[in-house]
C-alpha cells in the first residue's frame, strides 16, 4: 500500500482490512479453551471500529521508509498488538465501576454480553496477548513504548485523572493534561513505534513525537465534542454520557466554538511537521482526524 498511490479513504480501508486479518490471526480461536474467554475478546476486538492507532503505526512506518511488504521488522505484530490494547482499555472504560457504558461499536458492551467478570478478563487478556506480540517485534524499544503509552504517566494515569476529575471544574490546562495522557499518549507511542520499527534517526522521531502528541490532543477534543452533538449511529455507541456523569471536557471549559477552533490549529500544526515530505499519509489521516463524524 504505498502511501503516494492512494487517498485517505482508501487508505484507511486497505489498513482496516488488514488489520482485520491480522487480529484473526494472532487471536486464539474461540474453540480453543477457555472458550468463553476467546469469545469474549474476539467479540470486542472483531466488532469493527476506526483501527486509528494501527493504521497510523502502519502510516508512520511506510513515511519513514519501512517496506510493509515483509513482516521482518515486525510492524504487523505492532500494529495487531495496538488495537488490542485499545481494545482492551474500551473493555475496561465500559465497566459499571468506570464510565458504566452499554453501547460501544454498535453492539452491546463485553460486560452487558459477557458478565463483568469475563469482561476483566477478556480485556486482561488482551493486554497480555498485545505484549507478546510487541516483544516478537524484536525491538525493546517499541516494548518500551507501548509499555510507557499506557502505563501511569500514560493512559492509565489519564483514565485515573479522568475519575477524579467527575463532579469538578477544570481549567483547560488541567483538561488537556488528562487528555495527553488518557488519548494521545498512545497515538502518540502508535506513531512512533512506527517509526522505531521503520529505523527512523533521532530528529524524525521528535517529528513522530510532536505530530502524534498533537493529533492525538485534536482526536480527544473531537470525541468530548461527538459526545455533545455527535450521531449515536455514526459513532456506534450513547452520546451525551459525559454530560451525565459530570465529566471534565474541554468543550465545558472552553465553549464548542473555541474547541473547534483549537482542533484546527492543532491539526494545522501537525501538519506542518511532515507536509514537506514526499509522502502526504500522514497529513492526510490529521485532517481526517480533525473533520471526522465518528
Amino acid at each position: 500500500m504505498p502511501a503516494e498511490a492512494v487517498d485517505i479513504k482508501v487508505y484507511f480501508k486497505n489498513g482496516r482490512e488488514l488489520v482485520d486479518r491480522l487480529l484473526d490471526q494472532y487471536l486464539p480461536a474461540e474453540d480453543a479453551e477457555p472458550r468463553t474467554l476467546h469469545t469474549a475478546m474476539r467479540y470486542s476486538l472483531m466488532a469493527g471500529g476506526k483501527r486509528l492507532r494501527p493504521v497510523l503505526a502502519l502510516a508512520a512506518y511506510e513515511y519513514c521508509g519501512g517496506d510493509p511488504a515483509s513482516n521482518r521488522t515486525g510492524i504487523h505484530y505492532a500494529m495487531a498488538a495496538l488495537e488490542m490494547v485499545h481494545t482492551y482499555s474500551l473493555i475496561h472504560d465500559d465497566l459499571p465501576c468506570m464510565d458504566d457504558d452499554d453501547l460501544r461499536r454498535g453492539i452491546p458492551t463485553c460486560h452487558k454480553k459477557f458478565g463483568e467478570a469475563v469482561a476483566v478478563l477478556a480485556g486482561d487478556a488482551l493486554h497480555d496477548v498485545a505484549f507478546e506480540l510487541m516483544a516478537r517485534t524484536g525491538r525493546t524499544e517499541a516494548v518500551i513504548e507501548l509499555a510507557q503509552a499506557i502505563g501511569t504517566g500514560g493512559m492509565l494515569g489519564g483514565q485515573m485523572g479522568d475519575v477524579e476529575a467527575e463532579g469538578k471544574e477544570l481549567t483547560r490546562e488541567e483538561i488537556i493534561a488528562i487528555h495527553q495522557r488518557k488519548t494521545a499518549a498512545l497515538i502518540r507511542c502508535a506513531v512512533r513505534v512506527g517509526g522505531i520499527l521503520a529505523g527512523a534517526d533521532r530528529r524524525t522521531l521528535e517529528v513522530l513525537t510532536t505530530f502524534g502528541e498533537k493529533i492525538g490532543l485534536a482526536f480527544q477534543i473531537k470525541d468530548d465534542i461527538l459526545d455533545i452533538e455527535g450521531d449515536r449511529t455514526l459513532l456506534g455507541k450513547n452520546v451525551g454520557a459525559d454530560s451525565k456523569r459530570h465529566k471534565a471536557t474541554y468543550p465545558k471549559a472552553v465553549g464548542i466554538e473555541q474547541a473547534v477552533k483549537d482542533i484546527g490549529q492543532l491539526v494545522a500544526e501537525a501538519v506542518t511537521l511532515v507536509d514537506g515530505h514526499h509522502d502526504n499519509i500522514l497529513k492526510d489521516m490529521a485532517l481526517f482526524i480533525g473533520h471526522r463524524e465518528s
